[in-house]
Order: C-alpha cells, then structure tokens, then sequence
C-alpha cells in the first residue's frame, strides 16, 4: 500500500537522501517502497538540536531513521537516555518505549514517541519555571 502525501506550494519532503521541494500549486504525492520519508515540519535542525536533551534525544532517533547505518548512532542515544534519566526520572516509561522501538529497529515508531518526550519535557520545563 502506497503513503499518500499532499504538499503544500513550496513544501519540502525528505525521500531518503533525497530532498524534494513543491513546485506552487499543492501536489498529492503516492509513494510505495521502503525509503525513509520526512515532512519538512518533522525535520529537526541540528542546531535545534542542542536546545534542551530531550530534542536531542529525537535529533539522533532522526539520524537513525534517515541514515543507511542507524545502528552508528545507537550509542549516542543510549548515553543521553541516560543522562535524561538520571536528571529526570519521569522521562523514563517514554524513553524504554523509545528504547524498545529502536531495538527492533522501528526508527519512524521510535521518531514519534521522541516527540512526546519532548511534549512531557515541556511541561515539565513549564512546571518548574511555575
């Protein structure tokens, strides 16, 4: 079954390596294979990144979805799960689902709960400046 994307007038779609860009007019888009895809909206900057660890945390699982060799990256994850666990423990039931999904190599499943992490880690921010 083909993923259908609609595009808005001048929207970016990452295909693998690739980086396709909407003419101006909107576009709908079926794509079918196993390709990493990412909206421009989802794509996270590196130097986004560095803002607080648990954006970090979704920069590298977004590494690892796009890269052709995720498991270089398995590490760094590991070692600012960590970090994120000891200062936060509340992150934890979040990261072991984020854990467990990279381990079965599931990286886009893996994507989208790194960007709850970062919603929790919000409130989190929001309640301490409270």
């Amino acid at each position: 079954m083909a993923l259908v994307i609609d595009l808005k007038p001048g929207e970016k779609i990452l295909i693998g390596d690739a980086v396709i860009t909407n003419d101006s007019q909107r576009t709908r888009l079926h794509i079918a294979g196993d390709t990493p895809i990412m909206r421009e909206k989802d794509i996270m900057m590196e130097s986004d990144a560095f803002k607080t660890p648990c954006s970090r945390i979704y920069f590298i699982v977004q590494c690892m979805y796009m890269a052709r060799s995720p498991k270089e990256y398995q590490d760094k994850y590991f070692e600012q799960a960590k970090l994120i666990q000891e200062a936060a423990p509340s992150c934890t039931p979040l990261l072991v689902q984020i854990s467990e999904e990279i381990m079965k190599d599931r990286y886009y499943r893996a994507l989208k709960l790194s960007k709850k992490l970062i919603e929790h880690e919000k409130e989190l921010l929001g309640n301490a400046t409270s």
